[in-house]
């Protein structure tokens, strides 16, 4: 049977990677991958509301094998690890993980990983898409720490939706379903070995399964497939919709190295009254006491529904621009087209009026409160 998706259509020699799942995603019918930690990174199966449908309704499996994991052992692990993030690593017990950011010396964020603390000097970081590998080696090198860091045989997929609880029970037992929010357990399912998460990317309940031998890849989606048969499971890209109306920020596209926590709503991870030093400590102190000159402001935008942008919208406010869109979306139970937009301070106050400059021509916008859904994060959290 021939292949849904031609690869040549976007791989040109052996220099992108493939998943330990990605044979798997091809044969059941993934219509299109993009470039993500230098690896295929499948986008949909099917339409992308039909995919969100899915998502809230029952259950979904998603190869999220980009999420490269950054492994730093060694007796200095710990100091390397703390000094790398502004959040207070002494707070996250082994077993635990914290989302994080990773902060340049001038504030600006390089990477907003999953920390997974493994043991008490032993991490894995679960990577957006940039290269943090060579960044910690480089710290690791300048300080003279004694650790390693490498890049483990882990690949991660994600079961999300409201039935993953039945899905990942049936796989690993009841234990599972113990899992507080953002704690893990270490087993296998019949020989495969794996690390499970109550994590997530979706808004939605969820866990990631850590599969720690590549060679199984096929293997374990099958049997998550097969598990998940009886509760309309099926395979899916990441959901933009939803994790937009939840919130969720994509590295690379809300904010980059460029932007500081402050701006984009992650001020809660600088944690300037630890004991331990950290880098863009002195940046980061002198941003929160000065103020920022922007910030990423939840908008509704009003017009036809929008698919997910493929450019920068401008912004405009009293006929000149302001800022621009990041990520805007069409979201079928809000009935209206949401994003971000990366605006002056000064017109980010709730209820401000805007111009967006879409592709159809200019379209009105209002600021609101993000996230869209859920605010307090009750549905992930259940």
């Amino acid at each position: 049977m021939a292949h849904p998706f031609n690869m040549s259509l976007v791989q040109r020699g052996a220099r992108l990677r493939r998943s330990p799942y990605f044979d798997a995603t091809l044969r059941d019918g993934c219509r299109g991958y993009t470039v993500y930690n230098h690896m295929f990174l499948p986008i949909k199966y099917a339409d992308f509301e039909s995919e969100h449908n899915r998502l809230l309704e029952d259950v979904t499996v998603w190869d999220v094998s980009v999420e490269r994991q950054v492994e730093i052992t060694g007796p200095d692990a710990f100091a390397l690890t703390n000094m790398l993030t502004p959040r207070d690593l002494t707070k996250c017990a082994v077993g635990q993980g914290k989302y994080v950011i990773i902060t340049a010396p001038d504030g600006g964020i390089i990477n907003d990983p999953v920390l997974l603390r493994l043991g008490e000097n032993h991490f894995w970081l679960a990577l957006a898409d940039s290269d943090v590998l060579l960044w910690a080696k480089g710290v690791a090198h300048g300080l003279g720490l004694d650790v390693e860091i490498s890049e483990p045989d882990v690949s991660p997929l994600q079961v999300q939706g409201p039935k993953s609880k039945d899905v990942v029970s049936a796989l690993f037992g009841d234990e599972v379903l113990d899992l507080k929010y953002y704690w893990f357990m270490e087993t296998d399912l019949d020989g495969i070995p794996v690390l499970i998460t109550r994590t997530g990317w979706s808004g939605e309940v969820g866990y990631e399964i850590y599969l720690r031998d590549g060679s199984r890849g096929v293997e374990l989606w099958d049997r998550v497939l097969e598990a998940g048969k009886p509760h309309n499971i099926a395979p899916t890209g990441p959901s933009d919709i939803r994790r937009i109306e939840a919130g969720i920020l994509n590295y690379g596209i809300d904010m980059t190295i460029d932007n500081n926590p402050f701006e984009v709503g992650l001020g809660w991870q600088v944690n300037l009254d630890q004991e331990a030093d950290f880098i863009g400590r002195e940046a980061l102190a002198r941003i929160k006491e000065v103020g920022v000159d922007r910030i990423l402001a939840g908008v509704k935008i009003s017009g036809d529904p929008l698919d997910l942008n493929m450019d920068r919208w401008p912004v405009r406010a009293c006929e000149h621009q302001v800022g621009h869109i990041t990520s805007a979306v069409y979201s079928p139970r809000m009935g209206t087209n949401i994003g971000y937009a990366m605006i002056g301070a000064e017109h980010a106050e709730i209820g401000t009026s805007l111009t967006v400059q879409g592709p159809g021509g200019d379209v009105d916008a209002v600021v609101v409160p993000k996230p869209f859904v859920d605010p307090e994060k009750d549905i992930p959290k259940s």
